[in-house]
């Protein structure tokens, strides 16, 4: 178990929340969950990707902002693809850099490891032109970064 674990305030959307993620995510774990005064859920400690969080529903008084995001790992085009719509479905929407944010408001960095990997090439000429090709996109696109960090 990690020392730190992201606890996330959600208005009253914990539970559908946590469906949508299902829907996502092939590993969401829920690990324990807590009713409401209600009866409906109002805590929950779950799992997506091996990485713990905590939340609950505690009222409108907080919202999530871009001063917190969550990076995924993606290995290929596709990935980048499929969690890019998948996370903006329903109300989410995207910003630049590869940064989008889902329908709870929650930002997220759909990020291919061929970018991590350009930015960092030794040949700083050629990462500076591929960093520069980040800048100008959304969804981030390895095959235009590709492009210009071979400069053409």
């Amino acid at each position: 178990m990690s020392k730190i674990t992201p606890f996330l305030w959600f208005d009253d959307q914990l539970e559908h929340a946590l469906e949508f993620y299902r829907g996502i995510f092939p590993d969401v774990k829920i690990l324990s969950s807590q009713p409401g005064p209600d009866g409906s859920l109002f805590m929950a400690e779950f799992e997506i990707a091996g990485q713990e969080f905590k939340a609950f529903n505690a009222g409108p008084a907080h919202h999530f902002t871009e001063a917190i995001s969550f990076w995924i790992d993606c290995a290929d085009q596709d990935e980048v693809d499929y969690y890019w719509a998948a996370l903006q479905a329903d109300g989410g929407r995207e910003d630049q850099c590869g940064w989008l944010k889902d329908q709870f408001g929650i930002s997220w960095q759909v990020i291919p490891r061929r970018l991590t990997e350009l930015m960092g090439d030794p040949d700083q000429e050629a990462a500076g032109r591929a960093t520069q090709a980040m800048l100008q996109m959304r969804k981030i696109i390895v095959a235009d970064l590709e492009s210009a960090f071979k400069g053409s």
